[in-house]
């Protein structure tokens, strides 16, 4: 199989990040097509419940699987890094220490998603009308978490040294897979809401068996070679080091974003269908902003590595800015046809109603989230890791709970909620704008991992 590792520090500048973020948004698009394809099954077939169960699951998992993500971020900082500077023993190392953590996350995720589900969905004040449908998703989708993990793993590596192709044509292999298989067991085989998270989990096992079987195959530096899997310990300390503050970020916006669902769930099945729908809808707006974060990251760290200083700059202004046009583009698309989106999940004019509010509350407002997510994937290229963790985790989930306690004590409106996020988003956006302009954030004194 023909791989392809790229540096990133020659040559046009915006040809590079267009063409590294590229794959990553047709990957990204895909992954998103095939989540909204699970709920627009379950909520044709099944009804709003189901529905229901369904969408309010996704902030309890990525609560449980953000940490492990983060770190996964901060090992591709490493390897970008080490990779720029031209230290190939490192990447090699660096490489093989990821796998190993992979490998033991993937394992302690299941334990604790399987067995402790249940207990999360409770404290989440799941309505008993969703609850044996929401608890019977989330056991089977940890079940299979490791390949989530493990091909997050891979594609980290992949992406690190410039290689976004590849995870592309995984997930359009596992994307087009998962449409097929939920429509064979829920449509065909009438295993309810269980053939849904069987189609994910078979899905995304298939992606990560082909990543595996690409890093164990290819002759480019990135190989992986079974018997070298293990931890180093400077390695891991550097990788943790890099990646906790993400992981952090990760978990404690998840956690404020599992309050936010538990707030929702208050107004009942039919807000929780709505509301979920259109977070489904909202995916692919953030799909532009995703993919230039992840690519502002490799991008700077490999730059740093080498010492590019008024590149890392210039790829600055131009990510974070196309981020903000794609994402406010698509902003304005969703704020005019909300309705018709929203009755594709559900014909029920209620549901329909609340993913109309929900839309028009946060589509104009999808900029300042982009310039929020592009700014922190820059700073987690430079090593500033630890930046977006204190913005995010004081707008993003103190400031967020906060704003809807009060906010609900003072009016029981469902609309309250919903400006959570736009509101957080514009205060995290400015915050990052002061630091950019202010701070020595890109370390121009040699840098040592």
């Amino acid at each position: 199989m023909k791989t392809q590792a790229k540096l990133m520090t020659t040559g046009s500048i915006q040809k590079n990040i267009i063409r590294f973020a590229l794959p990553i948004f047709l990957g990204n698009l895909l992954q998103q097509l095939y989540n909204t394809a699970d709920s627009l099954v379950v909520g044709n077939f099944l009804g709003k419940e189901a529905l229901a169960a369904i969408t309010s699951c996704s902030p309890l998992i990525f609560l449980l699987i953000g940490l492990f993500q983060g770190i996964f971020v901060g090992a591709g900082v490493v390897i970008s890094t080490f990779y720029g500077a031209g230290d190939m023993d490192s990447v090699k190392k660096s490489i093989h220490t990821s796998v190993a953590f992979g490998l033991v996350s993937g394992i302690i995720l299941t334990l604790l998603g399987y067995f402790c589900s249940p207990i999360f969905l409770r404290w989440m004040g799941t309505p008993e009308a969703v609850f044996n449908d929401a608890n019977t998703y989330t056991r089977i989708y940890f079940l299979g978490i490791s390949s989530l993990v493990l091909y997050n793993m891979s594609t980290g590596i992949l992406q690190s040294v410039g290689d976004s192709r590849h995870p592309l044509n995984f997930l359009v292999i596992a994307a087009v897979l998962n449409i097929i298989l939920d429509i064979l067991f829920v449509v065909v085989f009438d295993l309810g809401i269980a053939g849904t998270a069987y189609a994910t989990i078979i899905s995304q096992s298939v992606s990560v068996l082909l990543s595996f079987r690409l890093l164990l195959t290819t002759k480019e530096i990135f190989r992986v070679e079974i018997k070298h899997i293990r931890f180093h310990k400077h390695l891991i300390s550097k990788i943790l080091r890099m990646g906790i503050p993400s992981g952090i970020q990760n978990s404690v916006t998840s956690l404020a974003n599992v309050f936010v669902q538990s707030s929702v769930n208050l107004f009942g099945a039919t807000a929780m269908a709505g509301s979920g729908a259109f977070m489904r809808i909202q995916g692919f707006a953030l799909i532009p902003v995703t993919s230039f974060a992840l690519a502002l990251t490799t991008f700077t760290g490999q730059n740093l590595g080498a010492r590019e200083y008024i590149r890392v700059k210039r790829g600055a202004r131009f990510g974070v800015l196309f981020a903000m046009f794609l994402a406010e583009s698509i902003g304005l698309l969703l704020y005019y046809y909300a309705a018709p989106l929203v009755s594709l999940f559900s014909q029920d004019a209620n549901v329909i109603a609340i993913g109309v509010e929900k839309a028009r509350i946060s589509s104009f407002f999808l900029f300042v989230l982009a310039l929020s997510h592009a700014m922190a994937g820059l700073f987690r290229g430079a090593g500033k890791s630890i930046v977006p963790m204190a913005v995010m985790l004081t707008f993003w989930c103190i400031g967020r709970v906060v704003y809807i306690k009060i906010g609900l004590s003072m009016l029981m409106d469902i609309q309250v909620v919903f400006w959570a996020y736009p509101i957080t988003w514009s205060l995290s956006a400015i915050v990052f704008v002061i630091y950019y302009f202010t701070a020595d954030w890109m370390q121009t004194k040699p840098r040592t991992l």
